[in-house]
């Protein structure tokens, strides 16, 4: 199973932890992990690119984690990683509820 685990504060997203493989098929042929690294993996891509926010960013193949810690930014910097985050979270509720034995996902709020 993956575990995601988003952490908000006041209302915005400030880190994604995934953790695990998910275990629907044979690594390779896995499209519950597929789909899954792409929506995550994509919106990594538009904090820190499009947005161009600073970040810490780091992922291990072989354990199957992932995780992102935003860092200070400014109000344009701020509003880009909330839609980027906030659009990743509504595809990955939509993963999981499709696949809940597979993708167990944990929002906390107001961390810090």
């Amino acid at each position: 199973m993956t575990k995601v685990i988003v952490s908000r504060k006041k209302g915005h997203v400030v880190s994604v932890q995934c953790s695990g493989h998910s275990g629907y098929a044979p690594e390779g042929e896995d499209i519950v992990c597929a789909a899954l690294s792409a929506v995550i993996q994509t919106a990594v891509l538009g904090v820190m690119r499009v947005a161009g926010a600073d970040a810490d960013y780091h992922t291990d193949q072989d354990k199957g984690s992932l995780s992102l810690t935003l860092k200070s930014m400014n109000e344009s910097q701020r509003r880009d990683c909330d839609a980027i985050l906030n659009t990743m979270l509504l595809g990955v509720k939509d993963l999981q509820e499709g696949f809940s034995a597979f993708i167990k996902l944990e929002v906390k709020d107001d961390v810090y």
